[in-house]
């Protein structure tokens, strides 16, 4: 008997018994679903973090105080709030003395500000950066309108200021925002320019901020941090490399800068942080790793419920058709003919679940992109991934019935009542 018959009569069989079926696809489309709509949902929410965590160019990496994200126990985070700041200073040597390296910026960051043009007023909640020339390549966020604050900007104190999208919008939703004076904290700046817009699904503050030469930012605001407690503040230094192919060259270079420049001996740890996107993107996917084990492990559990109640529904299906069995034997059906036909027809009923799982999972997974501007994923490898899963649940949870099937004696399957 060739395999497309005995194909066709596995779905044959399933369809006769439709109740039946759709009973014992309900675990497996169970299984299925929760696997895949977990992995979509952290497959959406991980591609449009992935993509807002890489600031960064491709060939730039970044250098300060502070860990580059993750987890980390209480006496990592004390460890490194006792780091001693990285300093313009440290910048100006890296520019001097690493050969694979073309641009260097530094960044101050301070958040909770206000913005005033005229009658219109910014929620307390604008972030500011004193920075150099070199923020909008390294950071890829490029001016729109207008130009980039300037070297002769930064070395004579100029109080001018590049707006985000977002604070241009809301103080000059209507006018072109160029040699206006802002205030900003009260003190006057003039616009020179806006940035590209650059939306988060996050919420985060890509256009909620506001470039000023880093100069101004420390005479106004002082390298100690009142928010914080008056902790001194600490410079981003960004790193671009000459090209891709010496990034790990420029990057151990500079490692090399700051441990000298810090006084570090050999055997000392660093005392600073050097992370690029990928290194970001690492330390975001280690602690999601966690949640996909445990969605897996569960699915999984899911799958093994379902597979045993295929295997005991496809013992009842032996027992109701050993009629049938046994006339299909005197016809002469041999035994590997009896045994691939019940392989097939619990590795099909198993896929039929697994493919519908597949597509409710997708829908589920994909809810939170319809209240966030999270981008739709279709994670194509993991119904890759749930299908083999159930074609194995199948053939595992089908291999018995079928092995009792084919060895009923068929003079005594026809006798069967």
């Amino acid at each position: 008997m060739i395999l497309g018959e005995l194909f066709r009569m596995a779905v044959s069989a399933i369809w006769t018994h439709k109740l039946r079926s759709s009973l014992t696809l309900v675990g497996i489309i169970a299984g299925v679903a929760s696997i895949i709509g977990v992995m979509t949902g952290i497959s959406v929410i991980q591609s449009t973090i992935e993509g807002e965590l890489s600031v960064l160019g491709s060939t730039v990496f970044q250098v300060q105080k502070w860990a580059s994200g993750g987890p980390m126990s209480r006496e990592e985070w004390l460890k490194i709030m006792r780091r001693r700041p990285t300093t313009t200073e440290h910048a100006d040597a890296i520019r001097e003395r690493v050969s694979t390296v073309d641009i260097v910026g530094s960044e101050l960051w301070s958040s909770g500000h206000v913005l005033k043009y005229r009658d219109v007023t910014t929620n307390p909640n604008i972030t500011i950066c004193g920075g150099t020339p070199e923020y909008p390549p390294n950071n890829t966020h490029y001016i729109g309108h207008g130009r980039n604050i300037s070297n002769e900007d930064v070395k004579i104190r100029r109080r001018v200021a590049v707006l985000g999208h977002a604070v241009a919008m809301k103080l000059f939703p209507w006018t072109d925002p160029n040699n206006k004076t802002v205030r900003i904290d009260g003190r006057k700046f003039t616009v020179i320019g806006v940035f590209e817009e650059k939306k988060s699904a996050m919420g985060g503050g890509f256009d909620n901020y506001v470039l000023m030469p880093i100069t101004e930012f420390k005479q106004i605001y002082g390298m100690r941090d009142n928010r914080r407690r008056g902790q001194e503040r600490s410079v981003n230094i960004t790193v671009r490399a000459k090209s891709p192919e010496v990034l790990q060259d420029a990057i151990e270079e500079t490692r090399a800068v700051m441990r000298a420049e810090r006084g570090l001996k050999p055997h000392e740890e660093d005392d600073f942080t050097i992370f690029t996107n990928d290194s970001q993107i690492n330390a975001f996917n280690n602690t999601t790793a966690g949640i996909k084990t445990g969605a897996f492990v569960i699915g999984i559990v899911a799958l093994i419920v379902a597979g045993i109640g295929i295997m005991n529904i496809m013992l009842v299906s032996v027992t109701e058709r050993t009629r049938e069995i046994g006339i299909r034997k005197s016809l002469g059906a041999k035994k590997k003919n009896i045994l691939v036909h019940f392989l097939l027809e619990a590795i099909i009923l198993s896929n039929i679940g697994g493919a519908i799982g597949v597509v409710i999972g997708f829908a589920l997974g994909n809810l939170v992109s319809v209240f966030t501007d999270f981008a739709v994923n279709i994670p194509m490898n993991w119904a890759v991934i749930g299908l083999a899963f159930c074609t194995a649940v199948g053939l595992i949870f089908g291999l018995w019935p079928a092995y009792k099937a084919a060895g009923l004696n068929p003079v005594e399957s026809l006798r069967f009542e």
